[in-house]
């Protein structure tokens, strides 16, 4: 074989001691439907060819750590470099608004409102998010961004693949994760949907009304709702100004601050003061 067609080998991970494993050692890692039908949407859009290269790196231990919050999820991968990689698999989540609507929809419906409640992913919930335009999973390369601090060129790469097959095992193991990578944390929804269940506002909502509504205070909305603070007006510019300046911890040699400006603001305040005399007053003999 001549030079010209010699590669060299690929390189092998470094192992990782304590790294997160997929239960799963062969054969399909998703098991519940919503984890699969989040690995068959990543299959939907194109990437099933790139997944297979990360599920080796998911059961073999090679991600370090999996943080998954509201629109970001963050993991560290161990290559073949001493350094992980750092990789982030972004998704829209959203916001407060979009929220409210979704809660009193599932509110609205006895069965989906029971199923959350007793901690259940109910099967078709996903129609819920499709009926307000709101996607419960990505439909598209375009609403996922994927990012890797490997050298590989392409996205997804095998790290990236990997953190997606724990990140299925994380929906397995809760579905709650999978609202709350859309911004909804469980506790949060849980009570929010109690409270729509009773006509009330939501819990987030309720608990930042620290004040008094407004509808009972509107009798007395011009009037004056505390006394304000007194204050030393100014007497005359000079070297009073310096009297009425908080006490000031710093002293050069021995003397204060105050002691040492009052020379200049007297100096200031007399030339102020000639400045404004009668011209017949400040005129001199020749």
């Amino acid at each position: 074989m001549s030079s010209g067609n010699w590669y060299p080998p690929p390189a092998r991970p470094r192992p990782v001691d304590g790294g997160l494993k997929t239960r799963s050692t062969r054969g399909a890692i998703a098991t519940t439907w919503w984890s699969e039908r989040f690995v068959g949407v990543l299959n939907d859009i194109g990437l099933e060819s790139r997944l297979q290269r990360g599920r080796h790196y998911a059961r073999a231990g090679q991600v370090i750590s999996i943080d998954i919050d509201a629109g970001m999820v963050t993991a560290r991968v161990q290559g073949s470099r001493a350094r992980p990689y750092r990789v982030r698999i972004g998704i829209t989540a959203y916001g407060k608004l979009e929220w409210a609507k979704l809660e009193h929809a599932l509110a609205d419906n006895a069965w989906y409102a029971a199923k959350l409640l007793t901690g259940e992913m109910p099967d078709d919930i996903e129609d819920v998010f499709l009926r307000l335009g709101l996607p419960l999973f990505p439909s598209s390369a375009g609403e996922l961004s994927m990012d890797c601090s490997c050298p590989d060129r392409e996205i997804p790469c095998k790290h990236v693949a990997a953190v997606f097959y724990l990140l299925a095992e994380a929906f397995d193991e809760d579905p709650f994760t999978i609202l709350a990578w859309r911004g909804r944390e469980r506790e949060e929804l849980l009570v929010n949907l109690q409270a729509a269940r009773s006509g009330g506002p939501p819990a987030a909502d309720h608990a930042e009304q620290t004040g008094t509504p407004l509808t009972d205070c509107l009798g007395a909305y011009f009037s004056m709702q505390a006394d304000l603070p007194a204050t030393r007006p100014v007497t005359s510019p000079g070297a009073s100004l310096l009297d009425q300046v908080p006490p000031v911890d710093v002293a050069l040699r021995g003397h204060t601050i105050i002691e040492l400006l009052r020379p200049a603001y007297l100096a200031l305040a007399n030339h102020a003061g000639s400045r404004h005399l009668p011209e017949a007053r400040r005129t001199t003999k020749a």
